[in-house]
């Protein structure tokens, strides 16, 4: 598949989680990211944080949000998304999964610290903060990832001699 074709795929699960399924033709796996996506949204009042969140209503936002519900938000989202890349033929080379793992770590420690967390005397609450939150994850993923690969080349120039 071409880099064109995964990229699409990545950006459709990104835009939806599912979406990138169907689009793998993985119609039965899509249906079940969408009615995971579609419960967990409704039960943790999740539509209504993102427009109190964006019209800048951010206390709303923190006592709307049912966090007991949007926790498992990150790790169905993060994992859609690589399972899309993945059957779409990205993800071949080792610890791949990394920076999507560590992203949905990431994602669920600035959700769990953003009802109190401020950044520079600025609350960014359950929207904004997790989302900040996704740069170090991101990071760090690409970082082990990197770290392991040249471990495991070390060890295997090692063995050689």
């Amino acid at each position: 598949m071409t880099k064109e074709r995964q990229m699409e795929i990545i950006l459709w699960s990104i835009a939806f989680p599912g979406f990138g399924q169907f689009l793998n033709g993985q119609f039965l796996k899509g249906l079940l990211f969408i009615l995971l996506e579609v419960v967990i949204n409704i039960q943790s009042n999740f539509n209504q944080v993102i427009i109190y969140s964006f019209q800048g209503d951010i206390q709303s936002a923190i006592e709307y949000t049912n966090y007991q519900w949007l926790m498992f938000y990150p790790y169905i989202y993060m994992f859609a998304i690589w399972d899309a890349y993945k059957d779409a033929g990205g993800g071949k080379s080792p610890y791949s999964f990394l920076p999507f793992a560590f992203s949905a770590y990431f994602l669920t420690v600035g959700l769990i610290y953003s009802s109190r967390l401020e950044l520079f005397s600025v609350l960014f609450g359950p929207v904004f903060l997790p989302m900040l939150f996704l740069i170090p994850g991101i990071s760090i993923g690409f970082l082990f990832k990197a770290t392991f690969l040249h471990l495991t080349n070390s060890d295997l120039k090692g063995k050689g001699d």
